[in-house]
């Protein structure tokens, strides 16, 4: 995919991605959730460059999408993502002079980016391996359930770099806290599923014949509730991050606004009234 802008995205323009063809990774949508799957079992379903820029492409999309309200993110083969694959990334990286290895990092940072303003909530199923970039994607959805069989490894500084990657050095020790983040950045130790569960990272543990199943059935729920809603707390929750407290009260009273315009606050209300479970349309 390209890293032009599609025009129908600078036009503003809406789009409906049920009929996307994916090229590096599953792509499929049902009932308003689509599900992304990364699809190279045989190695534990490592990325390659074109990999990261149709994930990064995809998610940009995602901010335009009429039919999708929630995201899965997973891997195929008992494993979620191995990370950088070693032969097509990590290899051509020692080639690459300063501008090239800075364009492949900003790009790989733009994925998170965009992960983060796409205004659908993220799930994150994770089993088996979870490492590198890996633990990246899974870090930078909104929720992730996990396995007891699960590893995560931010393995950055085992291969002699630093472990601020992708915004590690941001949003990890909001998650798990400043000591834990530490310790997994500077070792590059993998966090045990039971770990991650207890330090919240993951939201659940689930079986791993079953994690996928209650990944979506969380997203379906989500994708059945007030969307518009949804996407304006996922954008309120990452910018809080740089606010004071009386900004934050001050930005969320305006969000908090806009969502009263709704036709779904009205819905609620009728509901309510008529003691009905109310339907949301995202509108």
């Amino acid at each position: 995919m390209s890293d032009t802008m599609d025009p129908q995205l600078a036009a503003g323009n809406r789009v409906e991605l049920a009929a996307f063809r994916a090229q590096h990774f599953g792509w499929t949508v049902e009932r308003r959730v689509a599900t992304i799957t990364l699809t190279r079992p045989e190695r534990k379903n490592p990325l390659t460059f074109a990999a990261y820029a149709e994930l990064r492409d995809l998610f940009r999309r995602l901010a335009y999408a009429t039919d999708v309200k929630c995201i899965v993110l997973t891997g195929a083969g008992g494993n979620f993502c191995s990370g950088g694959d070693v032969h097509e990334i990590i290899g051509p990286l020692t080639q690459l002079d300063m501008p090239g290895l800075l364009a492949f990092t900003h790009m790989t940072g733009d994925v998170v980016k965009a992960m983060r303003a796409c205004p659908q909530p993220i799930v994150a199923a994770i089993d088996g391996v979870c490492a590198g970039a890996g633990a990246i994607l899974a870090m930078a959805s909104d929720m992730r359930l996990g396995t007891g069989a699960s590893k995560t490894a931010f393995l950055f500084t085992r291969v002699g770099l630093a472990g601020c990657d992708m915004g590690a050095c941001s949003i990890l020790p909001r998650l798990i806290g400043q000591g834990r983040a530490a310790e997994l950045l500077y070792t590059g130790r993998s966090m045990s599923g039971d770990e991650a569960f207890a330090w919240g990272f993951f939201n659940r543990l689930c079986k791993p014949d079953a994690v996928l199943a209650q990944a979506q059935a969380l997203a379906s729920e989500l994708a059945a509730g007030p969307t518009f809603a949804h996407g304006v707390t996922k954008k309120m929750l990452h910018q809080e991050w740089s606010m004071g407290v009386d900004e934050a009260i001050d930005a969320e009273a305006q969000a908090q606004a806009i969502c009263m315009q709704t036709q779904d606050f009205r819905r609620a209300y009728e509901a309510f009234v008529a003691k009905a479970k109310p339907r949301f349309e995202g509108n």
